[in-house]
């Protein structure tokens, strides 16, 4: 039987966050994260960078953000709907639209065919113009009625049209400027990808859905059947009774779960990686800070069952209702969710702000954890060009005067309390 601590060094092995990396990353390395990941989430937010960007930087340390924007120009990465809006690599894109369209079941698809079916002749327009003209972005049309938008709401109508094709697949994204995206033809973009996509290709609905159950147990390490639908958005839910002919084939491995009721699913490429879990040789040694929408905590009852951590975005929180603040980080220490903290990363000034940080009740602050929370705090002040940090509130409060020797042991710059 697998220990909970060894599941969760199952799963930290799957998603490239059991140990720091051996070496300075190479532009092969953030490719190979996004497949290891299966896919990459989009998110704009940007009080620190944005999410794709931070959970590279979780996995890979100090690796320049425009690889990923180089990346997906060239072809080796392709945006798609799967969990959400995400990156998926090159050689992924075609389980992604081949054959029966999995996602007529997402929010954003059902979305897009509304929107189609009210602005058809629009809509259609917009796709011949950029069908003659080339590739645009939702800044290239003019905003009616002055005020610029507060939120998706209140995009302007190209904007929720380009994104309904987008969606329904007729557009894909070419390259991205300062983060916007540039939509072109879907052909045109497909054309261009690295390696090729292949047109020919067409999945069942059946085949779609067993790829992605066995690459989301790839991806998860080790997983019970509940967890298994919301990686890839899939309905209906996944069951140990779908899961038994896999078994039975040898692509998955059932192990019994300290804790859980049901069996923990193994990809058979994991198989090493069980091994070693099982004698206690599979060790988590990484200390990071993670992004809201990293994979590894996206999905809150598997982080409250995996590593025992409540987690709420509390962007989307009115301020008075919030408990820990707005863009909240949670600490990874070890194969343990230790702690959050509330951070900001002021680009202008050169400060990273960090507003609150809290342990969580079973972490104690014994001087291993402080050095490495300090050391992983650091990299990624230094990562976002704001080297100088400032330290708001802690949780314990003598965290607060631990975490200042240990910066000022590193000659690591302090900016003044705000």
């Amino acid at each position: 039987m697998l220990k909970l601590a060894q599941a969760r060094a199952m799963q930290l092995a799957a998603q490239g966050l059991l140990q720091p990396p051996k070496r300075r990353p190479r532009r092969a390395d953030l490719v190979a994260a996004i497949e290891r990941m299966r896919m990459l989430q989009i998110d704009t937010i940007h009080v620190v960078a944005r999410s794709p960007y931070f959970v590279l930087h979780s996995r890979l340390g100090d690796y320049p953000i425009a690889w990923l924007d180089e990346a997906l120009a060239q072809g080796q990465l392709a945006e798609c709907w799967a969990h959400e809006a995400c990156f998926v690599s090159a050689a992924d894109i075609a389980w992604h639209r081949g054959g029966q369209d999995h996602r007529s079941h997402h929010w954003a698809h059902r979305n897009a065919q509304r929107v189609h079916r009210e602005h058809r002749k629009d809509m259609d327009a917009l796709l011949a113009g950029i069908r003659a003209s080339g590739p645009v972005r939702a800044a290239d049309f003019e905003r009616r009625g002055g005020a610029a938008p507060s939120g998706w709401w209140e995009w302007k109508p190209e904007k929720r049209w380009l994104e309904a094709w987008f969606a329904l697949g007729e557009l894909m994204v070419a390259r991205r400027d300062r983060f916007q995206r540039v939509y072109d033809l879907a052909e045109r973009v497909l054309a261009g990808l690295d390696p090729p996509f292949d047109a020919a290709l067409a999945f069942s609905a059946a085949q779609q859905r067993r790829h992605f159950i066995l690459e989301t147990v790839r991806a998860l390490g080790v997983t019970p059947a509940g967890w298994i639908a919301d990686y890839f958005r899939l309905k209906p839910r996944v069951s140990d009774r779908e899961l038994a002919p896999l078994v039975e084939s040898g692509e998955l491995l059932a192990v019994p779960v300290e804790g859980w009721s049901t069996p923990g699913y193994v990809h058979r490429e994991h198989a090493p990686w069980l091994d070693k879990a099982l004698a206690g040789k599979l060790r988590a040694t990484l200390t990071t800070l993670l992004s809201p929408f990293d994979p590894l905590v996206w999905d809150r009852s598997r982080a409250l069952a995996m590593f025992g951590f409540e987690y709420t975005i509390e962007c989307y929180t009115p301020a008075a209702k919030r408990r820990y603040g707005y863009f909240v980080l949670p600490i990874l220490h070890r194969g343990r969710l230790v702690g959050r903290l509330d951070a900001k990363a002021h680009r202008a000034t050169g400060v990273f702000e960090v507003k609150a940080l809290f342990l969580e009740p079973d972490a104690k602050a014994e001087p291993t954890l402080v050095s490495a929370v300090a050391r992983a705090i650091a990299a990624t002040a230094a990562w976002h060009g704001t080297e100088r940090i400032r330290l708001g509130t802690t949780q314990p409060a003598s965290l607060a005067r631990l975490l200042r020797a240990q910066w000022r042991a590193a000659q690591v710059k302090l900016a003044d309390p705000g």
